[in-house]
C-alpha cells in the first residue's frame, strides 16, 4: 500500500466519507420515493422544489456553519454534524405533510453544507504531501460516482424485501458509521485561532477566493460543470422515456454511463496531475463539455447519447477533481475552512441557476434548442476562465509588505528597508489575504 492509502488517519476518513455519500443515495432514491406516496402525479414538483430548497441551504448555509465552527474542534464538529443528519433522516418516514418533508430536507442539507467544505478541508492536514493529495482528490471523486452506480443497486436490492422506508434506516446507519470513524481518529490541531469580528470572518474565505485569479477561473468553470451535469441529472429521464421511448432501465444505464466517464478520468487524473499544470487539463474539460453538448443537440441516437452522457462525466471529473487542489495551493492552512466553504457556496450557485434553467428550457422549447442553449453557456464561461486564469499562472508569487505588518510563519521573508519581500503558494492581486483583521 503506498500514497495516500498508506495512511491510516486518510484511510478511516475516506471510509467515513463512502458511508456517508452512499447514505446521501439512498435519501435521494427514498425521497422519490416518499414524495410519490404523498403527492402522487406531482412528486416531480415536490422533488424539483425540495433540489431547489437542498441548492439554497448549500449556498446560504456553508460560509456561515464554517464561520461559526473556527472556534470548534474540527472532530467533535464533524461528529455532532453526522449524529444530526442522521436524526433528521430518521424522522422522514413519519411526515404526514409536503412542507414536512421541506423543512427535513433544508435541516438535512444545511448539516451537510457545514459538513463537507469542513472535511474537505481537513484532508490536506493529514495528507501534506501534494502527491498524496492529488491522490485523495482522485478517490474523492470516485466516492461520489459510486453513489451514482451503488445507490440505485444497493436500494433496488434493500426495496425486494423491504418498503423504502427502510432506506431512511439505512442512511441514518451510514452516517452513524461515519461518525464512529471520525471518532477513531486525531485529527490535527488548528493552527490559528480567528481574532477578527464575525462579520469579517464571514466574508473572509468569499475575498480570498475572488482575490486570486485561478480561482476565479474554477468558479467560471463550475458555470459549464453546472451546465452540462444540470442536464444530465433533469433531462436524462425525459430524453430516454420521452425523445427516445425507452423504458427506466436505460435511464439507469444513461446515469451509469456519465459516472463511468467520471471514474476513468478520476483514477488516470493523479498521473496526469503530476506531469502538467491544473490549468489546461481543467480547461480542457470545458471544452470537452461544451463539445458533448453541442453534439447533444444535434443527435437523437441512442448509442450517440450513451456515448456523449460518458463523455459529458469524463469533461465534468476532469474540472472537479483538481479543485480542492487548487484551493488548497491558494490559502494558507488557517484559511482553509473558509476557502472550502467560499469554493462550496459559489460552486453550487452556479447548479441553483442550472437546474431551473435546464427544467424550464427543457420543458418549454424541446432538448434540441436546450442542449444548444447550454452548450453555449459552456463555451462562454470556458473562454471566461481562459481570460480570467492567467496563462503563466504561477505557484508562488513575490510582493512587498509594510514592515509594521508582522510576517506570515509560512512565507519566506526578507526585510528590506521598510517593507518585506515574501513568496506565497498562490496568486493574488495586490492585497494580502490571509492575515485576520480585527
Amino acid at each position: 500500500m503506498s500514497g495516500a492509502l498508506h495512511n491510516l488517519t486518510y484511510r478511516r476518513l475516506l471510509l467515513a466519507q463512502i458511508f456517508s455519500v452512499l447514505g446521501s443515495g439512498l435519501t435521494t432514491i427514498a425521497l422519490g420515493l416518499l414524495a410519490f406516496e404523498m403527492a402522487g402525479g406531482q412528486a416531480g414538483a415536490v422533488l424539483g422544489i425540495a433540489l431547489a430548497i437542498k441548492m439554497v441551504a448549500y449556498v446560504g448555509v456553508a460560509p456561515i456553519a464554517t464561520t461559526l465552527a473556527e472556534r470548534l474542534p474540527r472532530k467533535g464538529f464533524l461528529i455532532g454534524l453526522d449524529l444530526a443528519r442522521a436524526c433528521l433522516v430518521l424522522a422522514l418516514p413519519f411526515v404526514t405533510e409536503i412542507w414536512h418533508i421541506y423543512a427535513l430536507v433544508f435541516g438535512f442539507q444545511a448539516f451537510s453544507a457545514g459538513f463537507t467544505p469542513t472535511f474537505q478541508a481537513t484532508i490536506p492536514d493529514i495528507l501534506t504531501d501534494e502527491g498524496d493529495y492529488t491522490q485523495a482528490l482522485s478517490y474523492s471523486r470516485l466516492t461520489y460516482d459510486l453513489e451514482s452506480l451503488l445507490g440505485p443497486l444497493i436500494a433496488g436490492a434493500a426495496l425486494t424485501v423491504l418498503t423504502f422506508n427502510s432506506l431512511f434506516v439505512g442512511t441514518a446507519i451510514g452516517f452513524l458509521l461515519s461518525a464512529g470513524l471520525v471518532m477513531s481518529v486525531r485529527l490535527p490541531r488548528r493552527k490559528h485561532v480567528p481574532t477578527a469580528a464575525f462579520s469579517k470572518r464571514l466574508t473572509r474565505g468569499l475575498w480570498i477566493y475572488l482575490a486570486t485569479p485561478r480561482l476565479r477561473g474554477v468558479l467560471a468553470l463550475y458555470v459549464a460543470v453546472a451546465a452540462a451535469t444540470a442536464m444530465v441529472i433533469v433531462n436524462t429521464v425525459v430524453l430516454v422515456k420521452d425523445v427516445l421511448g425507452q423504458g427506466d432501465g436505460l435511464v439507469a444505464i444513461f446515469f451509469a454511463a456519465s459516472g463511468c466517464g467520471s471514474m476513468v478520468v478520476a483514477l488516470a487524473l493523479p498521473k496526469l496531475l503530476g506531469e502538467t499544470s491544473p490549468r489546461p487539463v481543467m480547461l480542457a474539460g470545458g471544452v470537452i463539455l461544451s463539445f458533448g453538448l453541442w453534439v447533444a443537440a444535434l443527435s437523437d441516437e441512442m448509442w450517440v447519447g450513451l456515448i456523449l452522457w460518458f463523455v459529458i462525466g469524463a469533461g465534468a471529473s476532469l474540472i472537479q477533481t483538481p479543485t480542492g487542489l487548487l484551493l488548497t495551493r491558494s490559502c494558507h492552512s488557517q484559511d482553509r475552512p473558509a476557502v472550502f466553504a467560499a469554493q462550496f457556496a459559489l460552486s453550487h450557485s452556479a447548479w441553483l441557476l442550472a437546474y431551473p434553467l435546464a427544467g424550464v428550457l427543457g420543458g418549454a422549447v424541446g432538448l434540441p434548442i436546450t442542449f444548444a442553449t447550454m452548450a453555449a453557456l459552456a463555451c462562454l464561461a470556458t473562454f471566461g476562465a481562459a481570460k480570467l486564469w492567467p496563462a503563466n499562472d504561477p505557484l508562488a508569487l513575490e510582493h512587498d509588505h509594510d514592515a509594521t505588518v508582522p510576517p506570515h510563519a509560512e512565507g519566506d521573508e526578507t526585510q528590506t528597508g521598510g517593507s518585506y519581500r515574501h513568496r506565497h503558494a498562490f496568486v493574488i492581486d495586490d492585497a494580502h489575504p490571509s492575515w485576520p483583521t480585527s
